[in-house]
Protein backbone atom coordinates (compact mmCIF):
# COMPACT_ATOMS: atom_id res chain seq x y z
CA UNK A 1 0.00 0.00 0.00
CA UNK A 2 1.75 3.11 -1.26
CA UNK A 3 0.06 5.48 1.16
CA UNK A 4 1.78 4.02 4.25
CA UNK A 5 5.01 5.87 5.09
CA UNK A 6 6.40 2.91 7.08
CA UNK A 7 5.13 0.05 4.89
CA UNK A 8 3.12 -1.64 7.66
CA UNK A 9 0.18 -2.78 5.50
CA UNK A 10 0.58 -6.33 4.26
CA UNK A 11 -1.22 -8.91 2.17
CA UNK A 12 -0.45 -11.92 0.01
CA UNK A 13 -1.94 -13.07 -3.26
CA UNK A 14 -4.06 -15.55 -1.30
CA UNK A 15 -5.53 -12.96 1.11
CA UNK A 16 -8.88 -11.27 0.60
CA UNK A 17 -7.90 -8.22 2.64
CA UNK A 18 -4.97 -6.16 3.87
CA UNK A 19 -3.49 -6.38 7.37
CA UNK A 20 -1.82 -3.62 9.41
CA UNK A 21 1.27 -4.55 11.40
CA UNK A 22 0.77 -2.79 14.76
CA UNK A 23 4.43 -3.13 15.69
CA UNK A 24 5.44 -1.03 12.69
CA UNK A 25 2.43 1.31 12.36
CA UNK A 26 3.09 4.88 13.54
CA UNK A 27 -0.61 5.76 13.76
CA UNK A 28 -0.36 8.50 11.15
CA UNK A 29 -3.85 7.62 9.82
CA UNK A 30 -2.79 8.09 6.19
CA UNK A 31 -4.47 4.77 5.34
CA UNK A 32 -7.88 5.62 6.81
CA UNK A 33 -9.20 7.88 4.02
CA UNK A 34 -8.03 5.53 1.25
CA UNK A 35 -9.46 2.31 2.70
CA UNK A 36 -12.20 1.34 0.21
CA UNK A 37 -14.32 -0.36 2.89
CA UNK A 38 -13.74 2.03 5.83
CA UNK A 39 -12.33 -0.80 7.93
CA UNK A 40 -9.37 0.82 9.70
CA UNK A 41 -9.83 1.48 13.42
CA UNK A 42 -7.86 1.61 16.64
CA UNK A 43 -8.79 -1.39 18.80
CA UNK A 44 -10.97 0.68 21.13
CA UNK A 45 -12.94 1.99 18.14
CA UNK A 46 -13.58 -1.30 16.30
CA UNK A 47 -17.35 -1.75 15.78
CA UNK A 48 -18.80 -4.75 17.59
CA UNK A 49 -19.56 -6.60 14.34
CA UNK A 50 -15.85 -6.51 13.41
CA UNK A 51 -14.35 -7.42 16.80
CA UNK A 52 -13.46 -10.89 15.48
CA UNK A 53 -11.11 -9.21 12.98
CA UNK A 54 -8.82 -8.26 15.87
CA UNK A 55 -7.93 -11.91 16.34
CA UNK A 56 -7.80 -12.45 12.58
CA UNK A 57 -5.11 -9.74 12.39
CA UNK A 58 -3.26 -11.35 15.30
CA UNK A 59 -3.24 -14.75 13.60
CA UNK A 60 -2.09 -13.24 10.31
CA UNK A 61 1.07 -11.78 11.83
CA UNK A 62 1.75 -14.91 13.89
CA UNK A 63 1.56 -16.94 10.70
CA UNK A 64 3.46 -14.61 8.37
CA UNK A 65 6.17 -13.15 10.54
CA UNK A 66 5.72 -14.32 14.12
CA UNK A 67 4.98 -10.92 15.60
CA UNK A 68 2.23 -12.13 17.95
CA UNK A 69 0.45 -8.77 18.18
CA UNK A 70 -2.87 -7.65 16.79
CA UNK A 71 -3.85 -4.07 17.60
CA UNK A 72 -2.37 -1.73 20.15
CA UNK A 73 -4.50 -0.43 22.96
CA UNK A 74 -5.41 3.26 22.79
CA UNK A 75 -2.97 3.97 25.64
CA UNK A 76 -0.11 2.57 23.52
CA UNK A 77 -0.59 4.89 20.56
CA UNK A 78 2.46 6.88 19.58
Amino acid sequence: MDVCPVDCIHTTGDDNQYYINPDICIDCAACEPVCPVNAIFFEDDVPQEWKSDIEKNLLYFQKHNGLGAAFRQRSERR
